[in-house]
C-alpha cells in the first residue's frame, strides 16, 4: 500500500477524505464529500480509516474501468472480498471465511454464478410476475388511508422478504427471520465491533443451522426450481462446504433483500421531494420502466463495492501498488454530473437512467437485477392504478453504514396523485 507522502507526490489532496465513516451515512451527509472528490481527486488515497487504508474511486468512468478488469482488480475473499471491511486472511474475532461467488475470481465465480442464474431468466420473471403482482396488490389494499405508518416495515420489508421466501421455498411463517438475518449479515459496522462482531457471527450461524436443515430436506428430494435445490443438484456447488453454502446464502439474502427493500423505501422519499416527476409517470405509464431504473440509480442501495489490486497498476493517473484496497463508490458514480446531469435529482424520464452502476458492471453485475426491476416496476404500477403515492411525514431513520445505503424506518401517508 502506498504511503500518504507518496500519494501526495502524485497530486492527491493534501488532506485525506474518509467517506467510510458511519455518521456520514446515518446523517445523509456524504454528498458534498463525493462531489469534492470527483472534482479534485477522483482516485483518492485515504491512509487511515476505521477499515484501514484504502483508495476511493468516485467517478463513473473510473469505476467502469476497474469493473472491466477483473483479472487486475480482484474480488476474491482471499484478498479481502467485496466490501471495505475485509483484509484478506485477517478476520475479525470469531469470524470465519465464507466464500460466495461474488467474492471469487474466474473460473470459480463463473461456475457458481451459472448455478443460480436460471432462477433469474426472462422466462422465470414471467412465471413469477403474477405472484408478485397479486401479493403487491393485496398488500397495498390492506394499508391504512389517511394515517401514518412505517413504509419500511409494512411494504419494503414485507414484499422483499416474501420474494426471498418464494425463491428459497422457505417456510412462509418464518420469513421475517430472513430480514433479521439480512440486517446482521450486511452490517459491516457490527462486524468490526468487539462486542457486536461475535453477536453477528452467532446470528449468521443461527441462519446456517436453519438452512442446513433445508439443505438436508432438498438433498433427499427430487430437483426443484428453488435456489437451494439448484445449488444442491448442480455439479459446481453440490460439494460446497458449510462455509461456502452459508457464504452464497448471505449473498443471495443480502442481495435480494437489502437492495430491493431500500430502493422501495427510496420511492417514498422521491415522491416527497420530486412530486412533479411522479406526476409525469402518472400521466404517462409508459415511463414506469424508466422511472424504476432512475429510482435504482437515485437510491443506489449498495453504496460501494471493493476490489484488491493483484499487481501494480495505474488508475486515474495514480500508481496503485499490488495489494491496494480499491473502493468503488457506486453512490458517487451514480451522481457523477458528467454521466448524469443534475444527478442529485430524481428525473423520471432521464434518457440514460439504465446506465446506472447500482447493479455493478461487467462479470459481477447483479445476477438478480431483472427480479429487482420487476418488483419495483410492479409496485409502481399498482400504486398508480390506485392513484396513490407514499409521502414521508417525518425524517427517515437511516442505516449507519457505508455499505448498505438504506433505512430502518420511514413514516409515510398514502396520498392521491
Amino acid at each position: 500500500m502506498a504511503t500518504a507522502i507518496e500519494v501526495e507526490a502524485q497530486g492527491g489532496l493534501a488532506e485525506p477524505v474518509d467517506v467510510s465513516r458511519a455518521e456520514l451515512w446515518a446523517g445523509d451527509a456524504f454528498g458534498p464529500l463525493f462531489a469534492r472528490l470527483r472534482a479534485q481527486d477522483p482516485v483518492h488515497f485515504c491512509p487511515d480509516s476505521p477499515f484501514g487504508p484504502y483508495w476511493s474511486v468516485t467517478r463513473y468512468k473510473d469505476i467502469v474501468h476497474v469493473e472491466s478488469l477483473p483479472d487486475v482488480y480482484s474480488s476474491s475473499y482471499e484478498f479481502g472480498g467485496i466490501t471495505i471491511l475485509g483484509d484478506g486472511p485477517t478476520l475479525t474475532p470469531g469470524e470465519e471465511p465464507m466464500p460466495m461467488f461474488i467474492a471469487m475470481d474466474r473460473p470459480q465465480h463463473t461456475a457458481q454464478r451459472r448455478t443460480v442464474s436460471p432462477a433469474f431468466t426472462p422466462s422465470e420473471m414471467d412465471r413469477l410476475s403474477g405472484d408478485i403482482r397479486a401479493r403487491t396488490a393485496a398488500l397495498l389494499d390492506e394499508l391504512p388511508r389517511g394515517e401514518a405508518f412505517d413504509w419500511v416495515d409494512r411494504v419494503s420489508i414485507e414484499l422483499t422478504t416474501g420474494m426471498l421466501a418464494i425463491l428459497f421455498d422457505f417456510p412462509w411463517a418464518d420469513r421475517r427471520k430472513l430480514t433479521h438475518w439480512s440486517d446482521w449479515m450486511g452490517d459491516i459496522e457490527a462486524a468490526r465491533d468487539p462486542e457486536l462482531g461475535p453477536k453477528r457471527m452467532e446470528v449468521i450461524w443461527e441462519a446456517g443451522a436453519y438452512f442446513m436443515k433445508l439443505w438436508q430436506e432438498r438433498q433427499a428430494a427430487d430437483p426443484r426450481p428453488d435456489l437451494i435445490s439448484m445449488m444442491i443438484h448442480s455439479d459446481a456447488t453440490k460439494n460446497m462446504t458449510m462455509q461456502e453454502y452459508l457464504g452464497n446464502l448471505i449473498l443471495l439474502i443480502v442481495g435480494g433483500n437489502d437492495t430491493t427493500r431500500n430502493t422501495m423505501s427510496g420511492l417514498a422519499l422521491t415522491a416527497t421531494r420530486f412530486p412533479e416527476e411522479w406526476a409525469k409517470v402518472a400521466a404517462d405509464p409508459a415511463l414506469i420502466p424508466n422511472a424504476a431504473q432512475e429510482l435504482i440509480r437515485w437510491q443506489t442501495p449498495l453504496a460501494h463495492m471493493r476490489r484488491t489490486t493483484k499487481a501494480d497498476t495505474e488508475l486515474g493517473g495514480k500508481r496503485l501498488p499490488a495489494g491496494s484496497k480499491v473502493v468503488m463508490w457506486y453512490m458517487s458514480g451514480n451522481r457523477d454530473e458528467e454521466q448524469f446531469p443534475d444527478g442529485d435529482r430524481f428525473v423520471a424520464d432521464r434518457p440514460n437512467a439504465r446506465r446506472h452502476l447500482a447493479f455493478g458492471y461487467g462479470i459481477h453485475r447483479c445476477v438478480g437485477a431483472r427480479l429487482a426491476e420487476l418488483q419495483l416496476g410492479i409496485l409502481i404500477e399498482e400504486l398508480l392504478k390506485r392513484r396513490l403515492l407514499p409521502v414521508a411525514v417525518g425524517a427517515p431513520e437511516r442505516v449507519a453504514s457505508s455499505f448498505v445505503h438504506g433505512y430502518r424506518k420511514l413514516a409515510v401517508e398514502l396520498r392521491p396523485i
